[in-house]
């Protein structure tokens, strides 16, 4: 059966309708793994009803000519930060799943780690639908990422904004700055802080890679 609204859950819910943000919680340990089990059981049931949309594609006759993409909103922060919101800028609450099955394009299992973003869809559909793209219409065709997921020329930023803040991302560096630097800058090395613990905005050695991004 579906999963339903468990008391932590709800109690998350009305105080972030109160407040408008949930911040920093005062959350006992039982209540944070009741959440965890709730927010894992949703996911969990999503995955199985995923499961059945594809499944029933692949067994009709329509399987080989259509093209299936999977998306969702970003989901919540759970604990990371100290945070159970997700308007923020880190990368725990910016990236959101892209999953794109094109038939005789893609191949099973195949997974890019490039950087790419949500207004390149539109731009990806229309090419491999064969259909007329216009030029009003932002982002760059995923394509040829579809058919080599390690494209060496690939070498794209996303852009990312809430309330007061901006963030441009890359394969290995977030820069984020809050109120356009006067709130505040964080920049995070992915190659070596991927959980973004350690802000090197106000590091020297890394000014040349502040003033780039």
């Amino acid at each position: 059966p579906p999963p339903t609204e468990s008391g932590p859950m709800q109690r998350l819910k009305a105080i972030e309708e109160v407040t408008g943000t949930s911040g920093r919680l005062a959350l006992q340990v039982a209540d944070v793994r009741a959440m965890l089990a709730d927010y894992y059981r949703y996911v969990s049931y999503l995955d199985m009803l995923i499961g059945r949309v594809l499944d029933t594609l692949d067994a009709s006759p329509h399987a080989k000519n259509t093209i299936v993409v999977f998306t969702s909103d970003h989901g919540y922060l759970l604990g990371e930060h100290g945070q159970w919101m997700k308007n923020t800028l880190w990368d725990q609450a910016t990236r959101v799943p892209l999953m794109i099955r094109a038939p005789g394009i893609t191949k099973p299992g195949s997974r890019s780690g490039k950087t790419v973003e949500l207004v390149d869809l539109y731009p990806t559909l229309t090419d491999l639908a064969r259909l007329p793209h216009y030029a009003r219409n932002e982002g760059t065709s995923l394509t040829p990422l579809l058919e080599n997921p390690r494209l060496a020329t690939w070498n794209r930023p996303a852009f990312i904004q809430v309330r007061g803040g901006r963030t441009v991302r890359t394969e290995r560096w977030r820069y984020t700055e809050w109120d356009d630097g006067g709130a505040g800058a964080e920049l995070y090395d992915h190659e070596t802080d991927p959980r973004e613990m350690k802000n090197l905005a106000a590091d020297p050695q890394q000014s040349a890679v502040v003033a780039e991004m």
